[in-house]
């Protein structure tokens, strides 16, 4: 009786191998984003080129991700795992090249297209992958794993970017992917196993049309919300407005359709599903639009540089990873719907203090603030991605990473356009407030950071709980 239950509780040795194969390689693209963001400014010093023309270094590769993210389902199924893998980490590792190479800035956005277009591939195609190694079998511990770079990358990526902004040229910020990438290559080459591959898998052609342009004109909006003042733009409503209704499009023709759709968006009817989906959503604002603001804050209000405000983000990720193992633990023995609550209450904690921050409060007791709310960020995504996943078969798993990817990344570009302009207006509001003023701005931009939480803490109940489970089970 115990014996299986022990084999279930054991993450499997080949599950734990691929996944340091895997991670090898994906943490190039999970560090380069933060990166290159916190080197923009530099970057445009350096090249000579205006706000408007370097902001298409991030753009274009935000772009190409989002395009290419949909296509890794047919083609994980169409070509093996393997080949799909070792194929964007090298088209990746080119990028790379070619952009600390470039000798100007539209070499440089065109060789960011193309990390954009391995980016875009490589992160799904690893969900899909450590899932399907993972067979079922203590899932929590499983996405504790492959949470992992996700979570550490807008932690760690500030402080890396800081260090080279401060003290190495710029084209060792896409230097620095080099080491990953060939490393993951040959591990890759080494150990990875061949995998399943249909080589009838038909791709739809109609469904590509619809969604990857879709995608992509939905993040270029939100991407022009910062530069156009607010959503009430035509730069921006237009292209999310065209985005929205090619995404809608595909997923009533994917619905109605007959055969297999480019994504699965049925498995949106799955409650456990549909909830993991939508707080991967809110995630977005939790993770990435609070760290737009953190660092901001320590460098307007505290008036510390880039390399000290992204060394300051530090405890964060001491906090998340003191809470990843112990999360995927309670995860597989309590269910998804009591960590993720108790994470999410964690993180909106651990928020608080940034919201109530004055000028005098002590930077000491933010850094202890920022330990907390990663703690509460390492418990808040391992059991939603857990229950995204739990209990799918084995073709319906590609499917949910690129929808999960999706709706992490628009979530992202949504929750960071959002209060960028909320932080805008209020700095426009206390201007000529001094310190204080500056202060009591970012405030409100984070009691707006409280707020997300709280929702993704409503949307949490309807996460499934052990009990559940059980009743699933019988």
């Amino acid at each position: 009786m115990t014996q299986p239950s022990a084999d279930r509780e054991r993450l499997d040795p080949a599950f734990v191998r691929l996944a340091l194969v895997m991670l090898t390689g994906v943490l190039a693209v999970v560090f380069d984003t933060t990166i290159v963001n916190i080197a923009l400014d530099t970057l445009g010093r350096q090249l000579g080129v205006p706000v408007s023309t370097v902001q298409w270094v991030t753009t274009g590769y935000l772009l190409a991700l989002g395009m290419a993210v949909p296509l890794t389902s047919w083609l994980t199924g169409r070509f093996g795992g393997k080949r799909v893998w070792m194929y964007a980490l090298a088209l990746f590792l080119a990028g790379s090249v070619g952009a600390s190479l470039a000798p100007g800035a539209p070499a440089l956005i065109a060789f960011r297209v193309v990390q954009g277009a391995g980016g875009g591939l490589m992160l799904p195609v690893m969900q899909t992958l450590l899932f399907r190694a993972a067979g079922g079998r203590s899932l929590g511990r499983a996405t504790a794993v492959i949470a992992l770079p996700a979570l550490l990358g807008p932690i760690l990526g500030p402080v890396a970017g800081g260090l080279i902004v401060e003290h190495l040229d710029w084209r060792w910020i896409f230097w620095v992917n080099v080491p990953f990438c060939v490393a993951g290559l040959v591990l890759a080459w080494r150990f990875m196993p061949s995998g399943d591959r249909d080589r009838e898998a038909s791709l739809d052609g109609v469904g590509l049309a619809l969604l990857s342009p879709g995608i992509a004109a939905v993040v270029f909006g939100l991407s022009r919300v910062g530069a156009a003042g607010g959503f009430g733009h035509a730069e921006v409503l237009v292209p999310l407005v065209a985005g929205g209704a090619l995404v809608a499009a595909f997923a009533v023709r994917a619905i109605t359709m007959d055969g297999m759709p480019l994504v699965d968006v049925r498995l949106l009817r799955v409650p456990s599903f549909g909830a993991a989906s939508a707080l991967m959503f809110l995630s977005g604002f939790v993770l990435y639009g609070a760290m737009l603001l953190v660092p901001l804050y320590f460098q307007q209000v505290r008036g510390q540089d880039a390399l000290t405000a992204g060394l300051l983000l530090a405890p964060q990720g001491v906090g998340l990873l003191l809470t990843r193992t112990p999360a995927g633990l309670l995860t597989d023995r309590l269910g998804a719907r009591p960590v993720a609550v108790a994470g999410l209450a964690v993180t909106a904690l651990g928020t608080l203090p940034f919201a109530l921050a004055g000028t005098a409060t002590g930077t000491w007791w933010l850094m202890a603030a920022l330990v907390v709310r990663g703690a509460g960020l390492g418990a808040v995504t391992i059991p939603i991605m857990t229950s995204a996943y739990e209990g799918l078969a084995h073709e319906q798993v590609p499917h949910a990473s690129v929808i999960t990817r999706t709706l992490q990344q628009i979530g992202g570009s949504f929750g960071t356009a959002v209060l960028a302009v909320v932080l805008e207006r209020e700095l426009a509001g206390h201007r000529g407030g001094g310190p204080a003023g500056a202060a009591a701005a970012f405030g409100d931009a984070f009691w707006w950071s409280v707020g997300f939480t709280a929702l993704a803490l409503v949307v949490s109940a309807w996460l499934p709980s052990r009990l559940t489970r059980r009743a699933a089970a019988r």
